[in-house]
């Protein structure tokens, strides 16, 4: 099990690496998961459009882009958040901006665990899921 945690561009945020990585395998194993490669990459909205851009042929600012790594119940991948936009929608939101980083580290999780948000029901399921995990942090932290 490797999850490692890299910034780019930006002031690494201040997460706790450790109970964050505690959080991420426990949620993956609610959903009988096991942890593999998992790389985070903390960058501004540059980095990550130029990423968009080149590897998925889309021209625009998103919070995070999932690449799907996984195999069986293993799940690995590489995992981008722009703390630019997070901080945009957190303001946009209004919640917190570490609740909504935290919104999106799990959210790239709960992608390689297998869920997905293109409809209006797997969004919804999408955002169940996501409240979940975050009481499961709140718990556990």
């Amino acid at each position: 099990m490797a999850i490692t945690f890299q910034a780019e561009n930006i002031t690494f945020p201040k997460i706790k690496r450790q109970a964050t990585k505690s959080w991420i395998k426990s949620v993956a194993q609610n959903y009988d998961k096991k942890i593999g490669e998992i790389s985070y990459l903390f960058c501004d909205d540059e980095k990550i459009l130029e990423v968009n851009r080149e590897y998925l042929s889309h021209d625009y600012y998103t919070d995070i882009i999932t690449f799907d790594y996984s195999e069986d119940d293993k799940i690995s991948g590489d995992i981008i958040i722009s703390l630019d936009t997070v901080r945009t929608n957190s303001q946009k939101y209004q919640v917190d901006f570490m609740e909504e980083l935290h919104r999106v580290i799990i959210h790239g999780i709960l992608h390689l665990c297998g869920l997905n948000d293109k409809s209006p029901e797997e969004e919804k399921a999408m955002r169940e899921a996501e409240n979940d995990a975050l009481n499961l942090l709140k718990s556990i932290s």
